[in-house]
């Protein structure tokens, strides 16, 4: 009998607002992300000296450290994880998700650099649990280039994250991004793809409808479709296959009828593109992976579509709409889900998609991990 060994494949921080001016250079401190009241009362987030589209509920005005402390203090996150039985904490933004939309590049070149080094920082209390993922100026190809470096080779991250959006005017698709593609091979780390429903960068849903929920059920999906076309149908898995790509906070439930709309379509349309020698889902299983909320009744129509051996698990802590506490009982005590998909989907798969040897260190996790298959 096995023990859970559980890694959350996209947890979340809150950047606090005063971390800003203790790592953001200097010359930069005018625009540093803040809240603002716009000219009808109501409080928005300012980034990189733009006040951001406010959602419904006053949610993009809301401080950081109003949410749950773990998502600020690193030490009370390990004892989170350790109360809910999470080995390993794969860390991505809040605030950092608004970046991609600064048209300025030194000032978002600026922002990332400061947020990294803070996420740096914030893994401290155990940086083999707390894991790191860099924001990167996405913007800008050259600083892209210099801020993943930094970030794998001075901190230890494991991944970069990307928006799946057209960014710049520039899909992934464009020849544009293929140094990079080579840097994260050379560096052996993962590229993963996070929407955010920011209303900053062109996104599905935005132009069409003025209800945020609206939008909020559009972006993540369709902009992780698109993407993920781009990255298999364009040839960027051909040219690099040793490039591993996270789909993340989305769901799952979409990827198996994509993935069969994409052989087909390369099937009885591929004389208009790229000619590939294998199948859309082929890549998918040699170099991708997705992100499952625990409670996702299509975990199971999606195994029987696909296999268990590219869905990981994900939290979404501290963000409101994630389950906590119990997220990981919420997987484990499943009766859907055999014990051997559960393996897999709480822990080995991300273990292989962000490269983790060994066990995690620290305490013993103390509830839902210790459950015994």
């Amino acid at each position: 009998m096995a023990t859970l060994d559980v890694i959350d494949s996209d947890g979340h921080v809150r950047e606090p607002y005063d971390m800003w001016p203790r790592y953001l250079d200097p010359q930069f401190h005018p625009v540093v992300p803040r809240m603002v009241r716009d000219n009808a009362g109501f409080l928005r987030r300012s980034v990189g000296g733009r006040s951001q589209p406010r959602p419904p509920g006053g949610a993009q005005g809301q401080n950081p450290q109003a949410s749950k402390p773990g998502g600020y203090d690193g030490k009370v996150r390990i004892k989170d994880m350790d109360g809910e039985g999470i080995a390993i904490s794969v860390l991505y933004p809040s605030i950092g998700l608004a970046f991609a939309a600064i048209p300025e590049v030194p000032i978002c070149v600026a922002m990332c650099r400061a947020y990294n080094s803070w996420l740096h920082e914030f893994c401290k209390p155990d940086s083999n649990r707390l894991i790191g993922i860099a924001v990167v100026p996405q913007s800008d190809i050259q600083e892209t280039l210099v801020e993943t470096k930094r970030a794998v080779g001075t901190f230890g991250f494991k991944g970069i994250m990307l928006r799946p959006n057209r960014i710049g005017g520039r899909t992934l698709d464009d020849p544009h991004w293929e140094p990079l593609w080579s840097l994260l091979e050379d560096l052996d780390v993962a590229l993963t793809l996070h929407e955010g429903t920011t209303q900053n960068v062109e996104q599905s849903g935005l132009n069409r409808y003025e209800n945020f929920m609206f939008r909020h059920v559009c972006s993540h999906p369709h902009e992780q479709q698109m993407a993920l076309l781009e990255l298999i149908c364009s040839g960027v898995l051909e040219r690099h296959p040793t490039l591993r790509v996270a789909i993340l906070e989305s769901g799952c439930g979409w990827i198996g009828y994509w993935l069969e709309r994409l052989d087909s379509h390369m099937h009885n349309w591929g004389h208009a593109s790229i000619k590939l020698p294998l199948k859309p889902s082929q890549y998918w299983q040699r170099q991708c992976f997705i992100s499952a909320d625990p409670d996702e009744k299509m975990i199971g129509p999606t195994i029987m579509a696909i296999g268990d051996d590219t869905l990981t698990f994900a939290t979404d802590y501290p963000h409101p709409d994630g389950i906590w506490p119990g997220v990981v009982a919420e997987l484990a005590n499943r009766t859907d889900i055999s014990a051997v998909s559960k393996a897999k989907i709480l822990g080995e798969n991300a273990r292989r998609l962000y490269k983790f040897n060994g066990k995690a260190s620290g305490k013993t996790p103390a509830r839902a991990a210790a459950k015994k298959l």
